[in-house]
């Protein structure tokens, strides 16, 4: 069994990492240069647990390759999966260029029955849109040869990667024929039989829909039990109680209500804004993903200003540690992380901003320059007027509190992730902040 993975990214690296793990000869196709020769020598550009050890494995066992040359990348291949990384247009909507070039090229490639597997997370509608690409190419050649469409979205979680691909809650697959459905089940039963159960089939647009509104669920619950801990704040209520009284609910679950200053990352701002964009496309006004989307933006502003209040506005001069500055543990990702307003917005207000982050500093040093770097989370806290935690990476949990009030100028700590005792904290003379209690 052969796979072509087109795209290293994220979704890409990991998916044709596990499916080599698993036994399938596995191609992993990509235009950056650079980027593939790296991951020959092992060196990958992400980085999740566990995944560069399995990548240099399979690599040297022989059945995880890359290339840049689309041609090795499509020859004798059983399935071509899609995983790409999308990026949103101008105006808010996902830029399915790149998408359809690799229909394209398939389609100019394809000389057997294949299965082009749309894993990158893609508008409602897409699949169809890429079917007719090919078919396109393919008639424009004259040759005889079919081929099928899929959509095998992606529930990928930063961090877990590898256990969410080896041990799914569930593999969703969108197919539009019998064909399709018997070659992405023969997949699936020899790769992944002890979850095959698990697989749920149906149409593509289904598929494509379950990926958004899985995403976008997660994501309104996010942000509503944030809109909770800011009205226990108000009223004097404690959000750590009221999340475990609600969380022991069977009919809610514990997951995802942690409250804090805003999630991040690459899915959950992506995805509602897409989901937002399809309803805004097709007159239907989707109020509670705006809503979530408004929250968010607004949490991810709450530590700077507690500290703003804190020291009555006026935050020139101060110098503020930052513990964590990727979007969530165990990941170096950045994109839409809270650190990224919060660090901004120090920026504006005139402090001197000291930060650590034990994978993620290469990345924050990129977009600001000047940033300084601690050598470790101790060195960050170095005369500072106010520690703010906002990734609640395991090195945070237990630190050493009289280390650090004495290392800190003013013992003051505001906790993005509500993961201290605040009796504890205190009884080592600091001031302690935190969320909705």
């Amino acid at each position: 069994m052969n796979i072509s993975i087109v795209g290293t990214g994220y979704v890409g690296l990991v998916t044709g990492t596990c499916f080599a793990e698993l036994g399938v000869n596995v191609t992993c196709v990509d235009t950056d240069n650079q980027k593939i020769n790296r991951l020959i020598y092992g060196a990958i550009p992400i980085y999740e647990p566990g995944l560069e050890n399995m990548v240099t494995r399979n690599v040297n066992d022989g059945r995880l390759r890359f290339v840049s040359d689309f041609n090795k990348g499509f020859d004798n291949m059983d399935y071509v999966f899609c995983a790409i990384d999308t990026m949103l247009n101008a105006d808010g909507s996902t830029d399915l260029t790149p998408v359809l070039n690799i229909a394209r090229l398939f389609g100019q490639r394809i000389d057997r029955y294949s299965v082009f597997v749309l894993k990158s997370t893609v508008p409602v509608g897409t699949a169809q849109e890429v079917k007719e690409v090919i078919a396109r190419e393919i008639a424009e050649r004259g040759v005889d040869v079919t081929f099928d469409i899929a959509s095998n979205p992606d529930f990928l979680t930063e961090g877990n990667a590898i256990k969410d691909f080896m041990k799914p809650d569930r593999v969703i697959v969108g197919v539009e024929t019998e064909q399709a459905r018997e070659a992405m089940a023969r997949l699936y039963r020899t790769i992944l039989h002890h979850i095959y159960n698990h697989v749920i089939y149906t149409d593509t647009r289904t598929a494509e829909m379950i990926k958004y509104a899985a995403t976008s669920m997660l994501a309104t619950r996010v942000s509503f039990m944030n809109e909770i801990a800011n009205l226990c704040e108000i009223v004097g209520a404690d959000v750590n109680t009221v999340r475990h009284g609600v969380g022991t609910d069977s009919r809610i679950g514990p997951k995802y209500i942690f409250p804090g200053c805003g999630y991040g990352g690459t899915l959950f701002p992506q995805d509602i804004k897409d989901l937002i964009k399809l309803a805004d496309g097709n007159n239907f006004n989707m109020e509670v993903l705006k809503a979530v989307d408004s929250v968010n933006t607004r949490q991810k502003r709450i530590l700077f200003e507690k500290l703003s209040r804190h020291y009555g506005g006026d935050l020139k001069g101060k110098t503020v540690a930052l513990w964590g500055l990727s979007f969530k543990p165990e990941t170096d990702d950045m994109s839409e992380a809270p650190s990224i307003v919060t660090i901004d917005l120090l920026m504006e207000a005139g402090c001197q901003i000291r930060v650590y982050d034990p994978v993620a500093m290469n990345a924050a040093k990129q977009r600001w320059a000047d940033l300084y770097c601690g050598i470790d989370m101790y060195d960050a806290v170095k005369g500072a007027d106010a520690l703010l935690l906002l990734t609640e990476w395991r090195q945070f949990r237990i630190p050493a509190w009289d280390r650090i009030r004495q290392l800190m100028r003013t013992p003051l700590i505001i906790d993005g992730r509500n993961i201290y005792d605040r009796a504890e904290v205190e009884s080592h003379g600091f001031d302690y902040r935190c969320i909705g209690r």
